[in-house]
């Protein structure tokens, strides 16, 4: 096992089964809280400042790992947001099969970026952050090969913001990928287990 200090607490601000798996399966300990913030408000105000998605992506985080730490302000919190763009369209999670059959399309063969924010606050001082960028390239699948998979995957599709799930059948959706494979789940994890080394909480 590796070794983790009792204290300071980690806390993952997040309801994301995947982060959480990724974290566990990694024998970090930590408790996983929910952060509810307006993330649809928070990016039209990014976009009217004009910020780009790597900062948009970390003031999400920053935003998630605030909600909790305010309660909890003994503790590490870790925050995480993930934006895809692709020829500079910030795409969100689709509402609906609709919504992620007319996304799927739109990124079908081309080459989109999942911008992934992971940031670690304590208290009122925010500790740490990092950005990935993983590359994306989606193959040129046929409509009936989209019908397919949509009504394989069900309401799964609405769960992240590209439509699909790398873990599962959505890695039939590529020709190729550039990047960690935990940051395309939604949390940079190697970049994470270095800062909590570097910061004690790890056996470095």
């Amino acid at each position: 096992m590796i070794g983790q200090q009792p204290t300071p607490r980690l806390i993952l601000a997040s309801a994301s089964v995947t982060r959480s798996a990724l974290l566990t399966a990694a024998a970090v300990r930590f408790e996983a809280m929910a952060a509810h913030v307006d993330e649809a408000g928070i990016k039209q105000a990014a976009r009217g400042e004009g910020l780009d998605t790597a900062d948009t992506a970390v003031l999400l985080a920053d935003m998630k790992a605030q909600r909790v730490a305010r309660r909890h302000p003994d503790a590490v919190v870790i925050g995480c947001d993930q934006m895809l763009v692709c020829d500079g369209a910030w795409f969100d999670k689709p509402a609906d099969r609709a919504g992620a059959r007319a996304q799927l399309q739109a990124l079908r063969g081309r080459s989109h970026t999942l911008v992934t924010a992971v940031l670690c606050r304590r208290g009122d001082t925010r500790l740490w952050h990092h950005v990935a960028q993983p590359k994306m390239h989606m193959r040129a699948f046929s409509d009936a090969f989209l019908d397919m998979y949509l009504s394989a995957e069900g309401e799964a599709v609405t769960t992240t913001v590209g439509g699909y799930r790398l873990e599962g059948l959505g890695v039939h959706l590529f020709d190729s990928i550039d990047g960690e494979h935990a940051a395309i789940l939604g949390l940079p994890l190697l970049a994470l287990l270095g800062f909590l080394r570097q910061h004690g909480v790890l056996t470095p």
